[in-house]
Order: C-alpha cells, then sequence, then structure tokens
C-alpha cells in the first residue's frame, strides 16, 4: 500500500464517521438514511452521465452491490435506533475486516503478508472491545444484532465492490451506478417497512442527510478507488480506523462517555494503523 493509498482511505475513514454522526443526530434514522440515499442516486446519475455505461459482465456486480448496500443501511439505521453511535458503530464496522480477510485468503488471488494479517488482528481486537461496553452500560442487547447484520453486508459489498470495480476498470462509473441501483432497491424496502410517513421530513433533515450522502459519496468513492490499488482485506482493514474518528465525534458532540476500554481500544486501533506501514 503507497502512501497515496494510506492517506486517502484515512481521510475516507473520517467522512465515513462523519456522515453516520449525522445519521445519528437525524430525528428519524430511517428517513435521514432515505434521504442519504436519494441524494446519493442524484450525485451518482451526474456522475453516470459523464462516463460510458458498464460492460455486460460488470451489471452482476453492481446489482449485487445493491442489494448489500440497501441490507447494510437498513441494518445501520434499525441499529441507531436502539443505540449510540459510539457502540453501534464499532460493532458494525468491527466484524467486516475479519470476513473480508478469510473470504480474500480462501477465495481471491490478493497476497497479504503476515504481518499485514497481524495489522488486521490488531484492529478487529481494538474494534470488538470498543463494542464491549454494549453488555455493561445498560444499553439495549438487540443493537447488538442489527450492527452484526450491518456488518455482514458491509464485508458482502467490500468484496463484491472491489472485484467489481476492478473488472469495470472505471472506479468513477462503478461507484456511480451502485448508488443509483442501492436507491432502487432501498427506497421502496422503507417505504413497505415505515408507510408513506417515511418520506416526510423536515428542512433540517434534508440538510443533515445532504450532507451525509455528500460524505458518504467521497469516502466511498476513494474506498473503492483504493480497492482497486491495494488488497481488499488491507483497504477494508484501514478503513476501520473510522471507529476512532466516530468516538472521538460522539465525544466531542454527542456527550458519549470515554471509558478505559474506549481509550485501549483506539491505543490497539492505532497500533494497527501503524503496522499497516510497516
Amino acid at each position: 500500500m503507497s502512501l497515496t493509498v494510506f492517506l486517502a482511505v484515512l481521510a475516507a475513514a473520517l467522512l465515513h464517521a462523519g456522515w453516520n454522526a449525522l445519521i445519528k443526530l437525524g430525528a428519524s434514522k430511517m428517513t435521514s438514511m432515505l434521504i442519504l440515499t436519494l441524494v446519493q442516486m442524484g450525485m451518482g446519475g451526474i456522475v453516470a452521465l459523464a462516463h460510458p455505461l458498464p460492460s455486460s459482465e460488470v451489471w452482476l456486480w453492481l446489482l449485487a452491490s445493491g442489494v448489500f448496500h440497501s441490507g447494510y443501511k437498513l441494518f445501520l439505521a434499525y441499529a441507531y435506533e436502539q443505540g449510540d453511535l459510539s457502540r453501534v458503530y464499532p460493532i458494525a464496522r468491527g466484524a467486516a475486516p475479519l470476513v473480508v480477510t478469510l473470504i480474500s485468503a480462501a477465495l481471491l488471488a490478493d497476497i497479504i503478508l503476515p504481518l499485514e494479517y497481524l495489522a488486521i488482528a490488531v484492529l478487529g481486537c481494538g474494534i470488538l472491545m470498543m463494542a464491549r461496553g454494549v453488555f455493561t452500560s445498560g444499553e439495549s442487547h438487540r443493537l447488538v444484532p442489527l450492527a452484526l447484520g450491518s456488518a455482514l453486508m458491509t464485508a458482502g459489498y467490500s468484496l463484491v465492490d472491489g472485484l467489481g470495480a476492478r473488472i469495470s476498470e472505471n472506479p468513477a462509473m462503478y461507484v456511480a451506478w451502485l448508488f443509483i441501483l442501492d436507491a432502487a432497491f432501498f427506497t421502496p424496502i422503507c417505504i413497505a417497512l415505515r408507510g408513506r410517513a417515511v418520506l416526510t421530513a423536515r428542512k433540517q433533515d434534508w440538510v443533515l442527510g445532504s450532507l451525509a450522502a455528500a460524505g458518504s459519496y467521497a469516502a466511498y468513492a476513494i474506498a473503492v478507488w483504493a480497492m482497486t490499488q491495494a488488497p481488499i482485506a488491507l483497504v477494508t482493514a484501514l478503513r476501520e480506523t473510522s471507529i476512532l474518528f466516530a468516538v472521538l465525534l460522539g465525544w466531542l458532540f454527542m456527550g458519549d462517555r470515554i471509558d478505559r476500554t474506549k481509550a485501549l481500544a483506539a491505543t490497539l486501533i492505532i497500533a494497527g494503523v501503524v503496522l499497516t506501514r510497516l
């Protein structure tokens, strides 16, 4: 992984934590997520106009990506209704790189060195420790399976998009179309689950959702590009430094408490990032 890719993925991690914080601030998590999705669709449509249509072999990857992204947002919205940012986010992000690593090692051609596996393991331990407080703080345990569902969807779209973007040879075009398809799947699901009331939003909700959409689009565009330049599992693991950013945002702006467990987990995450650069 080059220094340019390394710094770009760190920037994407900060953007990812930021858009999750904006969704958490919204009055209705599902409505905020739907606004994000619709704005992303519009952004994707503009970008798609500047590129040729995907080739036939890319469409299956895009369809699979749209399904995974929709599932990810659905699980995440429900999880944020059950717990705060500094609890849901670590669980939702924590399991994904471990799943991706196992699948990448078994099925893909990416070469991952022993030290890089150690980096991923250290990152994973720090992320899982960050989520430990859900069992001791009296928070709803229902957030755990919902957040884990989000993590599985993250693992799914990370693998699909990493491979799909490589096959497409045009990451910008690929990301544009995946967000268009994501909206096509996610919108009717939201309406079916919450009724047409989910489409009702305040001006503040549109502002927060639109800002979240911009951050999310930029973050994932960077991530997909990075996965064409470096091993998918390593990029996915490094993106999980967003956990540290999310904890800081929760502490600074949402009143989340930072205890010893969170501090130790943050230290492990930083150690894992350092190991990816050795």
